[in-house]
């Protein structure tokens, strides 16, 4: 059986930047769709060239942003028909697009379906208006409640964001806002814990108190609350914020997660290659003019560089304890040569932050409480297998 690979295209542009946003995103009033798609085309060349005559088999494409359903369907279908002529695609492949709620990308959504697209994860973040608002969307909850329908009549698969822990929300707004979003029957949700980032509109607000977030103690009950309430209705926790149906999880994701291989294009992308038995690195120009430069007079602008076995070992083991289903400790060990210390796993054990069964290590419900510290611990204290 071969390794899944991934390949996320990194669309970079929105029509506003979110208050709490820290990702790659960027406002233009204009730009070239075919100039952009080409240059993706050709740095997706750069990543075949690299992998040569022994290119894995794709089992999963990720559009993400940024706003991809700014794209057109048929820049959607020319970026995938590029990546098909350049690798055999398995059967099953899931082919996920990131979308907005609002009306006028809704109206895409039979395009993305045309052109491959199999699965769509939509951004709606809120299920009231005025936290809408707070949160800089631009899209109503009307519009909202739109999209995922129109997504579960049109796409095989769908899933949609949340962020919860919002400012001045309760625990009791919360628990109705999750059951609302549970009724839509929708076999995957996002559900993520609001975290201010440096160098966002929030941090700016949070550094001169005009943001009231909820106290640590409440934040961690809205997490409890979340996966208790998610499980009961058939959609556990596969990850720190990701829950879906059995057999509905993130293929996509899944491959981060579980340290595989997959090749990151556009803008800031990042991947993670195995070339001729090296583990790789791989990054591209952050801003999007010097990339499309970059790509348009170079083809690509990648840059490449190895990573160690032991940091490798650290990686795998920061992404794999995010899951539920934690580390396999024999598969580790043969694939990094490295060990976790048995003293820290007795240790983390004793005060119920991990467990330890059928050969793999996981993090309790009280160690994803403290998944960072958890992680920080094991990650320090590799020895030699």
């Amino acid at each position: 059986m071969t390794a899944p690979f991934g390949i996320y295209v990194h669309w970079p542009y929105c029509a506003a930047k979110c208050p709490y946003c820290d990702f790659n995103s960027h406002v233009r009033e204009r730009f070239s769709e075919e100039r952009w798609a080409g240059a993706i085309r050709a740095e997706l060349h750069a990543v075949a060239e690299l992998q040569g005559e022994a290119r894995p088999i794709v089992s999963s494409v990720f559009f993400g942003g940024g706003t991809p359903s700014l794209m057109s369907g048929a820049a959607v279908a020319s970026v995938l028909d590029n990546i098909a002529a350049r690798w055999q695609i398995a059967p099953d492949t899931e082919i996920t697009l990131e979308a907005n709620p609002n009306s006028v990308e809704q109206t895409r959504f039979r395009d993305y379906r045309a052109a491959g697209v199999n699965r769509v994860s939509i951004g709606v973040q809120a299920l009231d208006a005025a936290a809408l608002k707070a949160l800089g969307r631009l899209h109503g909850v009307d519009e909202a409640k739109a999209a995922i329908g129109l997504a579960a009549k049109i796409f095989p698969c769908s899933s949609f964001d949340l962020i919860y822990a919002r400012p001045q929300q309760s625990l009791a707004a919360w628990k109705e806002e999750l059951s609302e979003a549970l009724a839509f029957g929708t076999s995957h949700l996002s559900l993520y814990q609001l975290t201010i980032e440096p160098g966002t509109a929030y941090a700016t607000l949070a550094r001169q108190g005009k943001l009231a977030l909820p106290d640590e103690n409440l934040s961690a009950d809205m997490f409890e609350l979340t996966g208790d309430i998610c499980a009961s209705a058939g959609l556990p926790a596969y990850e720190i914020s990701n829950h879906a149906k059995p057999g509905e999880e993130s293929r996509h994701n899944l491959i981060y997660w579980r340290y595989g291989d997959y090749a990151g294009v556009g803008p800031g992308a990042h991947g993670r290659l195995t070339l001729s038995g090296r583990r790789v690195a791989s990054e591209t120009e952050r801003l999007p003019e010097r990339w499309l430069s970059a790509v348009e007079k170079d083809g690509s602008s990648l840059a490449l560089s190895d990573i160690s076995l032991k940091d490798a070992a650290r990686e795998h083991l920061l992404m794999g304890l995010r899951l539920a289903e934690g580390v396999d400790v024999a598969s580790y060990r043969a694939r990094w040569g490295v060990d976790l210390d048995h003293d820290r796993i007795s240790a983390l054990s004793a005060s119920g932050l991990i467990r330890c069964d059928n050969n793999r290590v996981r993090t309790t419900p009280s160690g994803r409480l403290v998944l960072n510290a958890v992680i920080s611990d094991l990650a320090g204290t590799l020895v030699a297998a």
